[in-house]
């Protein structure tokens, strides 16, 4: 199939978000066009940096300084951009072709000037951020999802041994828990369900995950629900929390109170999901779901609004978010190409291996997992468990191998 957009877009263009997404584009379009120009805006400073390392600096004694391959300034200057950081982008008139923006710095914006910027083409790279549920209050509780906040959580763990509670236990919950375990801190994990993984993967498959990371030291608490996370002690932002939790309900003991339990802690990190922020999608008019992600088209990424594509954490595609690195390459090249109006066969979204980067177990995952399904046992004994999930043709829509590590068969 040949794709081609004949507009070349006469304000140039135009990407909100300097994450991985966003510089993707920046580097597709510069490899086929060296003189468009390219407005790159984005609320922080823009450096480039490889977001996945974060769930592994602090056990490696990285900052947050180490962690970036180069500055915005310079990264936009190399590739001859027009980098505009610290700035937010407040509205977007997909009729005018307009944008609204207003220093991210502003210390009242009752007494800002706002700014405005024209678009050709407008690449929606803004990504998503991290889920607080009400009993997380984001005053007391880290996330690992950007630099900025990395960087503080790490220079409040650089005072030794401390006892940090992570609530969440996905991919991104599993590998933190293990890297701050490596750096020599107390870990205790907290999950709705039974196991890690446990909206991935079939519960044959997340046992032996759980079994691996508490043999390592890492305290897992299964099938609870944090209530409440309060600081207890003086000391400002170093006091001590209580993080409540209980047993999520039965069907059979729903109508009895579950029994409180509580842990003391220095410091709790959601990882509890990721949304996608309402505000630009709605004023674009584009279609969006918070969960999943902006709605483009599979084969070009154009949303449904003209002149507007989107890519990365942002987006969605046939309803399922796109929150992996390694399509990224592909899908900005595809955004390049249709936005210079060079024929094209089209992106095809294909799922990237998965692989949780924790060294207690090895984990891949293939194709489309869901917990649910018809999972089939392909080898299973003490060092390797292989499982398919066939569809309703009995075709394999994912495969998932859980590994013991080399020095565990030792």
């Amino acid at each position: 199939m040949n794709t081609k957009n004949a507009e070349t877009p006469e304000n140039g263009i135009v990407i909100i978000g300097a994450g991985l997404a966003g510089w993707h584009v920046v580097d597709a379009v510069r490899a086929k066009d060296k003189d468009i120009p390219i407005t790159l805006i984005t609320a922080d400073s823009g450096d480039r940096y490889h977001k996945p390392m974060l769930t592994m600096a602090i056990s490696q004694k990285k900052s947050a300084a180490d962690l970036v391959r180069a500055t915005g300034a310079d990264a936009a200057e190399a590739a001859n951009i027009k980098l505009l950081a610290n700035t937010q982008v407040t509205d977007i008139d997909a009729a005018s072709q307009q944008l609204q923006l207003v220093s991210a710095l502003r210390s009242d914006p009752v007494y800002t000037n706002y700014a405005t910027a024209d678009y050709g083409k407008l690449i929606l790279a803004m990504g998503a951020h991290p889920i607080f549920p009400k009993s997380l209050p984001e005053n007391l509780v880290w996330h690992v999802n950007h630099i900025e906040r990395f960087g503080q959580l790490q220079e409040k763990l650089a005072d030794g041994s401390q006892h940090v509670a992570i609530v969440g236990a996905g991919m991104v919950g599993t590998e933190i828990a293990e890297d701050l375990l490596k750096a020599g801190h107390q870990v205790s994990l907290i999950d709705l369900n039974d196991a890690p993984l446990s909206q991935m993967l079939p519960a044959k498959a997340t046992a032996r995950i759980a079994k691996a990371i508490e043999s390592q030291g890492i305290q897992f608490l299964g099938g609870y629900q944090v209530s409440a996370v309060t600081r207890i002690s003086d000391g400002g932002d170093d006091g001590k929390l209580q993080v409540d939790y209980q047993p999520l309900a039965s069907d059979e003991d729903s109508s009895s109170a579950q029994p409180l339990e509580t842990l003391v802690v220095d410091h709790v990190i959601a990882s509890t999901g990721l949304t996608v922020d309402t505000q630009l999608p709605t004023a674009a008019g584009v279609e969006f779901d918070r969960r999943t992600g902006i709605v483009v088209d599979a084969t070009t990424l154009r949303t449904k609004a003209d002149n507007i594509y989107a890519i990365g954490d942002c987006m969605s595609i046939d309803g399922v978010a796109c929150r992996y690195v390694a399509p990224l390459r592909a899908q900005a090249a595809t955004i390049a190409d249709d936005i210079l109006g060079h024929d094209h066969n089209g992106y095809e979204h294909k799922p990237p291996m998965i692989r949780l980067k924790n060294k207690a177990i090895s984990v891949m995952v293939t194709g489309v997992p869901q917990a649910t399904g018809d999972w089939q046992i392909k080898t299973e004994n003490d060092d390797e468990l292989i499982m398919e999930l066939l569809g309703d043709d009995d075709t394999v829509s994912a495969t998932a191998t859980i590994k013991a590590p080399a020095t565990a068969k030792a």
